[in-house]
């Protein structure tokens, strides 16, 4: 089950990749992906698309997303799997955790301006496709595009975390209730990207704790962000909490992202692929079907641990 190209982590244009949901698919199959899931924040408005044609070039195909939760006084992603993108309780959750990303977007203008740049909150819109998920990552194009800065790392250092001009605090939605709506809707709740948080070892405890305590079950050991050693770390973090383990490139932008669709290293075979628990939710196509059936018969080759 660890043979096959999982990638389960990447933005559209819907949020804030810069890609269509069938360009991404493009991509993502030109990459090798078999399994691919679209995880834009905060948003399913995309689903369709993106299983559309994912399974139309041979792709299987999950259902993502990724909500904004607050705590400890950090912002952390849960990446939603396998759901049902229909559900009411869900898509009720996720308009409220949307919401107020505008006027988070004109303080954050407001910021910009004091430090003598003008006119963000307008540039900004411009690279947005969907308005109510205006974010820093389309403050930082404008930046880019303006002169300001010469990549979006570098905006991101200089005008958009604690501290810098242009950051402005939000209060996302509680991770009791990110990780219920996804359980209630059949999927599986996954810890994004755990090596990105600035956690001490006492706080990263208390957020996986929580974390099962309310149904999560999945986190991310290997995707764009982590480095070899938080690879090796995550893993065993994963083995000590007896989680499920996802690997996805949170891709964004051709030409911004660090990471390409499916170019990632492969899970350790000691760990249990997040994939294996939701068979009955993945939608395949008809080359997946058939892939399914011959791993299902095709002795398995020893794995690296």
């Amino acid at each position: 089950m660890h043979l096959i190209n999982a990638d389960l982590h990447s933005h559209s244009d819907i949020s804030d990749g810069t890609l269509s949901p069938e360009a991404l698919a493009e991509r993502a199959h030109a990459q090798g992906v078999e399994l691919w899931s679209l995880t834009d924040h905060d948003e399913v408005g995309g689903q369709q698309r993106a299983r559309d044609a994912a399974l139309a070039l041979g792709m299987d195909y999950l259902t993502g997303t990724e909500i904004s939760v607050s705590f400890a006084g950090e912002t952390v992603h849960i990446v939603g799997l396998g759901f049902d993108a229909d559900d009411a309780a869900l898509q009720a959750g996720l308009a409220a955790t949307r919401s107020g990303r505008r006027e988070r977007a004109r303080q954050m203008a407001a910021g910009l301006a004091r430090a003598g740049i003008e006119g963000a909150f307008e540039g900004a819109l411009r690279y947005v496709g969907n308005a109510d998920l205006i974010s820093r990552t389309h403050f930082a194009r404008f930046l880019v595009d303006s002169g300001v800065c010469p990549d979006t790392h570098t905006v991101f250092r200089r005008y958009l975390t604690t501290g810098n001009p242009g950051y402005v605090p939000h209060q996302w939605a509680r991770l009791r209730d990110a990780v219920r709506w996804v359980v209630g809707a059949g999927g599986v709740a996954v810890i994004a990207h755990p090596g990105r948080y600035r956690f001490t070892a006492t706080e990263e405890y208390a957020l996986i704790t929580e974390f099962l305590a309310h149904g999560g079950l999945g986190m991310e050991v290997i995707t764009g962000s982590h480095s070899a050693a938080e690879q090796i770390r995550y893993a065993e973090t994963a083995l000590e909490f007896g989680l499920l383990s996802s690997r996805g490139s949170d891709f964004h932008s051709p030409h911004e992202s660090r990471t390409e669709l499916g170019a990632l290293p492969d899970l350790p075979g000691r760990l249990a692929p997040v994939w294996g628990a939701l068979q009955h939710r993945i939608q395949r196509s008809r080359s997946g079907t058939a892939r399914a059936s011959d791993r299902a018969v095709r002795p398995r080759k020893p794995e690296m641990a």
